[in-house]
């Protein structure tokens, strides 16, 4: 005879919205992208182009199949976004010498000085999330891991 399960231990409702991680995960990066718009459009730079010129501002100049894998983008994405930035002065898109089907994306040096009031970004949306340093590492951290278990193929 199979016992029955008290009223009041519920099993949760797997399909129910605030139970789904892929509804957290959309509403957190909605929210949190939307908290950098107003940081970033006084310097001409929307989230995804400022996410290139971080990429950029770590590594120097990159070939545009190396800013597609850094950014976690496909280049018909990202090829508009760096027209974009270079019309405004940020980036050069040159043939790379050694090939001439690779396209080498390199800072101006408007794009360098770019760098130094961008650095005031990182602790005004910790200051916005009410965040401190270890708080953000703590989630970049398990949003890290969360990615790398997605890509990975499950045994």
């Amino acid at each position: 005879m199979a016992e029955s399960i008290p009223a009041e231990v519920e099993e949760p409702d797997l399909l129910a919205l605030e139970q789904q991680v892929c509804f957290a995960l959309a509403v957190a990066s909605r929210t949190v992208i939307g908290l950098y718009r107003p940081i970033l459009e006084p310097m001409g730079l929307t989230h995804p182009q400022y996410l290139v010129m971080l990429a950029l501002w770590q590594h120097g100049s990159l070939s545009l199949r190396e800013l597609t894998d850094l950014v976690s983008n496909d280049a018909a994405t990202l090829s508009p976004l760096v027209r974009r930035l270079a019309e405004s002065g940020y980036v050069r898109r040159d043939r790379d010498p050694d090939d001439e089907r690779s396209l080498r994306i390199s800072l101006t040096p408007r794009g360098r000085r770019l760098r130094q009031k961008a650095l005031d970004i990182p602790p005004t949306i910790m200051k916005k999330l009410d965040m401190d340093l270890a708080e953000v590492r703590r989630v970049h951290a398990s949003l890290t891991d969360l990615i790398k278990r997605a890509t990975t193929d499950a045994p």
